[in-house]
């Protein structure tokens, strides 16, 4: 590193080149423990994927490795029938290296909510106020579990990455991820952002908007419910039963809250883990972790609800359960997040792929796009092969 990272920009470019593989240096973290146990190996079937030719409309074909290159990638992996395919570490990242995965991180949250909705600790059908009855005050008030899992409740929250009055842009100053300047009026942790959100601009259920707050209210519900914050539940429930290689990591607020929308740093592999976990509808390493109902209820969105801009690169796509669905009528689902988060995971084809990136931009429409293509174009080379 030839530079100072600024305090308040070092999760934007060029900085986040470096910083999201070293998050640990820059903000305060809990450590997920990954337990004594032994991991849970993967099996290994290398296959030459880098001269695989895409083809993307209105745009000159591209190889695997061109796409990998100009994408901003860190690491990428490939799984088919459970066995890695590819891996590819660049950018300085290695095995062990851990990687914020941005909102990624949702969809870790709301696979730990699946187990306890399974065992009976957490109802979808129930109001958000009968485990937080704090936030009968909010513009929570009225709305259920499933809606706040499925991103349809009617609360106003502004996600403008680039605007620095957005609601978005106060969740870093009440997550710890940056400092305000002097007089901006700023929440002083996760909990006191929640509470302040008083505004409800539609009906509850009504639409799918993406809100990432929506996550920390339902990780509050899980701290309340079972007595344990959130680094500890997932560890407990997720990462230790998984046979994770490394511990991971959550970035942490002033009031210890870990950010469940989008702190969770791991390695490569092991979210290739939780990738293949969910292909396998639950279960992993020997054992159910995930209720198979829940797992398949990812695939009951409603794609009605998710609208533009949302269904621009992917128009019949929906979100359900803290996943982005690509198509209604297949059965892939995506934990994303922004910069190039991605754990793709299609049943249909026995196939998962992992991407972590840092992208310069929050988000984009053309580099999701190619992104989709080119694990479109090797799915179907693995199918004819």
């Amino acid at each position: 590193m030839h530079q100072r990272i600024p305090r308040n920009d070092w999760d934007r470019a060029p900085w986040n080149r470096w910083s999201f593989q070293n998050v640990r240096q820059l903000v305060p973290t809990v450590e997920v423990w990954r337990g004594n146990d032994q991991p849970w190996m993967l099996q290994e079937n290398y296959r030459a994927l880098d001269k695989l030719t895409v083809e993307l409309d209105k745009a000159p074909p591209f190889t695997i490795n061109d796409w990998l290159d100009e994408s901003y990638t860190d690491g990428f992996i490939v799984l088919h029938h459970g066995s890695i395919l590819f891996e590819r570490y660049m950018n300085g990242m290695s095995a062990r290296t851990l990687h914020l995965s941005q909102s990624v991180a949702k969809s870790i949250v709301g696979t730990v909510a699946g187990i306890l909705i399974g065992r009976g600790s957490l109802s979808p059908s129930e109001q958000v106020t009968s485990y937080l009855p704090e936030l009968n005050k909010t513009a929570w008030k009225g709305a259920t579990i499933q809606q706040v899992m499925d991103m349809t409740t009617g609360v106003r929250f502004v996600e403008d990455y680039e605007a620095l009055d957005s609601d978005i842009a106060m969740t870093d100053f009440a997550c710890g991820w940056k400092i305000p300047a002097h007089g901006v009026d700023a929440p002083e942790c996760m909990w006191d952002q929640i509470l302040s959100l008083t505004d409800v601009e539609r009906e509850h259920g009504e639409l799918f908007v993406y809100r990432s707050i929506e996550t920390d209210v339902l990780a509050h519900c899980l701290e309340r419910i079972t007595g344990l914050r959130l680094a500890e539940l997932v560890s407990h429930e997720l990462w230790q039963p998984l046979g994770c290689e490394e511990s991971a990591c959550f970035t942490v607020d002033r009031a210890g809250y870990a950010l469940a929308d989008g702190g969770f740093n791991a390695t490569l592999r092991d979210y290739a883990r939780f990738g293949q976990m969910h292909l396998q509808r639950g279960f992993a390493n020997g054992r159910q972790i995930v209720p198979t109902e829940w797992v398949r209820d990812i695939s009951n969105a409603d794609a009605g609800l998710f609208r533009d801009p949302y269904n621009r690169v992917t128009p019949n796509g929906a979100y359900r359960n803290q996943f982005w669905l690509e198509d209604v009528s297949t059965q892939a689902y995506m934990a994303r997040g922004v910069f190039g988060q991605l754990i793709y995971i299609d049943p249909d084809h026995d196939f998962v792929a992992v991407k972590l990136s840092s992208w310069p931009e929050f988000t984009s429409e053309a580099r999701l796009r190619a992104t989709l293509k080119a694990l479109d174009a090797i799915k179907q080379h693995l199918v004819s092969t």
